[in-house]
């Protein structure tokens, strides 16, 4: 069975069930038992219309859960009729199912979680990691999400600031590698950016872009993490980073400065570099200040620190990060690095294999390995 058409086509079938009266826990339920049931079923007797089988399915599974629940007897006489079999509309709903979960009466935060699980396919591990918080607080503040939405009507959408925090992690994960999302999140943020006229936007749509076209020089043949000033430049999308520039021109113009304008900023100076030697690291420090002043992220201060490093030397670098909490994720990593470029391998390879101990992904774990074996074998010699 084709497991990407099942994911394209879970989004359409949730909109689906919740217009048509389902609250919004209890379709999601619905939804991954009619899943279930397809991944039992269509091997041996796939549909010719799966999303319609889907819809069908899943509703007929709603209709049980209903009926089984005493407190929902009043809705059971608006629900008792089942639709009928056959196409489903031929409608992408996933942005609008984007902007349902960012409801008013849920915080931004749990909103974001409540999208990213329920839409985005990812799992609790990976978004309470990209929220830097154990695994456990984030199945606690999703769980909390879905009793607070449940038996909510989604007649009031959230906003787009949450609705684009979402899209900006699910693209973050997909281009991490474990979960192939980015090109979705991009063309989902194109379908907003056509439909709402807002700069942020357009600075969300540019640093994907940005991003994106380097992500086949990201990994050698082997897999393995090519870090930036090591890439294969001839390898980056030009077309694509000529688009994502261009967009972000027109957003800066507008003179209404967001966070995701100015890391497209900060990507576009990477990008515009013809090798890694000519990065204007000056213009990427003030960039970063901007986005502290914006954000007031620790992760843009290490970010800057690394940045400060290059621009005013790896001493400087040092400073700053010692101002920082050493929990930070990736803080073992910069620090090694800046160790190194300061003359003590001694101190950085012994960073190198603490950041390896603690990398979110196994590529990235490999690279820092690989960087405490290097210094360590030059220093035996």
């Amino acid at each position: 069975m084709d497991e990407a058409l099942v994911r394209s086509l879970t989004p359409g079938v949730l909109t689906i069930l919740v217009r048509r009266g389902a609250d919004f826990a209890a379709a999601e339920d619905a939804v991954q038992d009619a899943l279930i049931e397809a991944f039992r079923v269509w091997p041996s007797a796939p549909p010719r219309d799966p999303k319609g089988w889907l819809v069908t399915v899943a509703w007929r599974k709603f209709l049980d859960q209903a009926r089984a629940d005493s407190a929902r007897r009043r809705r059971e006489d608006l629900v008792e009729d089942e639709p009928p079999p056959g196409p489903a509309p031929g409608v992408d709903d996933t942005l609008q199912l984007y902007f349902l979960c960012a409801h008013p009466s849920l915080t931004p935060s749990s909103a974001v979680a409540l999208t990213l699980r329920a839409v985005g396919g990812l799992t609790t591990r990976q978004i309470a990691r990209a929220y830097l918080v154990p695994e456990a607080t984030m199945a606690q503040r999703i769980s909390r999400a879905k009793r607070t939405v449940s038996g909510v009507r989604f007649d009031r959408p959230g906003d787009v600031a949450t609705v684009l925090r979402v899209l900006y992690l699910v693209f973050n994960e997909g281009y991490s590698g474990d979960v192939d999302l980015a090109a979705e999140a991009i063309r989902l943020t194109r379908q907003l950016a056509a439909a709402i006229d807002h700069p942020e936007v357009a600075g969300l749509l540019a640093l994907m872009l940005l991003h994106h076209a380097r992500r086949a020089s990201r990994t050698a043949p082997d897999g393995s993490l090519v870090p930036l000033a090591e890439q294969d430049r001839g390898r980056w999308d030009t077309r694509m980073i000529a688009e994502g520039i261009g967009i972000l021109q027109a957003a800066l113009a507008r003179d209404r400065l967001g966070e995701f304008q100015a890391q497209a900023a900060v990507a576009a100076l990477h990008a515009d570099a013809p090798t890694a030697g000519e990065t204007d690291w000056v213009q990427i420090v003030e960039w970063y200040d901007e986005l502290a002043r914006l954000t007031d992220s620790p992760v843009v201060r290490l970010n800057r620190a690394v940045a400060l490093g290059e621009a005013d030397g790896p001493r400087a670098g040092l400073a700053a990060l010692a101002a920082l909490d050493d929990s930070l994720p990736r803080y073992a990593a910069v620090a090694a690095y800046l160790h190194e470029r300061d003359g003590d391998p001694d101190t950085a390879a012994r960073l190198y294999a603490e950041a390896a101990r603690t990398a979110p992904n196994l590529a990235e774990r490999n690279y820092l390995t690989r960087q405490a074996a290097r210094l360590n074998a030059a220093r035996r010699r």
